[in-house]
């Protein structure tokens, strides 16, 4: 675990209830270094995506917004532009046209925002899967300004109605410290208990695709949310519409698109071979990831700092823990 991640939670829920819970390993490299705990918050990275696919879920069940109708109603530099047919189903689903990202140096004197909104699309909207931070930086704004609050406030006020204990885009000073530490870069030294994501930290923190803090049991709160609304259990959003976000809303070859969420395609994705073809899910660059299992009633969260030794790839630890969760829940 040293070389590849200083720190890591792993839980396992089946049934809407916690089956196995534990922390490893300490918050961050060298002498001293506290342990991680079940509840350790970490930076959840593109998990923020979910979390707000599920506020803007939330405003389209209270008819602030709908899932098909053009936004340049809400974002008025679109209109008369090839952004213009975009609606908030292409966005949740990645295939709005959006470029997939830009290297945050070639940002540092713009306001990103404003470059998301308006930079040239990659393709017509609606052609085709493109996974994009660049969607979901726009939709942020969208949600601030259909809501009349700022994001980081919406997300808040939102998530906590729906449960939600620990995930927020904010970590106060004195509590840094307990928060998984990031990566060390000449940028900014060791990041811990800010954003790690460059573009997200051009923005104070706060962004529609990245920039969250949560701890397991919140990650797993929301997928729960979703896997709950599949078998009948309450949730927070209307069960059709919950059902609807894990269901295709756009294919592609490699891994298939929910609104929000990603669909298991093959054996080759990060849940490991052993979830069923109705799995779905999301990871995060920080090595973060959930993957929920409809048929088995279960999920599996793994958080990490995986980034703290040097970027990676964690495919086939996240597919291992997923395989070995399904192989005891299924015993053996």
């Amino acid at each position: 675990m040293g070389t590849r991640y200083s720190a890591a939670v792993v839980r396992v829920d089946a049934g809407g209830k916690p089956r196995f819970c534990r922390a490893y390993g300490v918050l961050r490299s060298g002498a001293g270094a506290p342990p991680a705990y079940p509840d350790t918050r970490f930076d959840i990275a593109s998990l923020t995506k979910i979390f707000v696919s599920t506020v803007a879920l939330a405003l389209v069940e209270a008819g602030r917004l709908a899932l098909d109708a053009p936004l340049a109603g809400h974002i008025v530099e679109w209109r008369g532009t090839p952004h213009e047919p975009i609606t908030l189903r292409m966005i949740l689903a990645h295939v709005g046209g959006f470029r997939s990202g830009a290297d945050y140096r070639t940002l540092l004197d713009c306001n990103v925002e404003t470059f998301a909104l308006s930079a040239p699309l990659a393709g017509v909207p609606g052609a085709g899967v493109v996974y994009s931070d660049l969607g979901f930086i726009a939709l942020g704004v969208l949600l601030a300004r259909s809501s009349g609050t700022s994001l980081a406030r919406l997300v808040q006020a939102t998530l906590r109605g729906f449960g939600a204990r620990t995930a927020g885009y904010e970590v106060p000073a004195p509590e840094r410290r307990r928060v998984a530490a990031t990566e060390r870069d000449a940028w900014r030294g060791l990041v811990q208990g800010a954003a790690h994501d460059e573009k997200a930290y051009l923005m104070n923190g706060v962004a529609g695709h990245a920039g969250l803090f949560a701890d397991a049991a919140d990650v797993a709160r929301a997928g729960e949310w979703y896997l709950g609304a599949v078998h009948g259990r309450p949730s927070p959003l209307r069960a059709e519409l919950a059902r609807s976000a894990v269901a295709e809303a756009a294919f592609d070859p490699v891994l298939r698109r929910g609104l929000g969420w990603a669909l298991k395609t093959t054996d080759e994705n990060s849940c490991g071979a052993r979830m069923s073809r109705s799995a779905f899910g999301h990871t995060g660059f920080t090595g973060t990831s959930i993957w929920l299992d409809p048929e088995r009633d279960a999920g599996v969260v793994l958080l990490t700092n995986a980034v703290h030794f040097g970027r990676g790839d964690l495919r086939a630890t996240r597919a291992a823990v997923c395989d070995a969760a399904v192989a005891a829940l299924d015993g053996g």
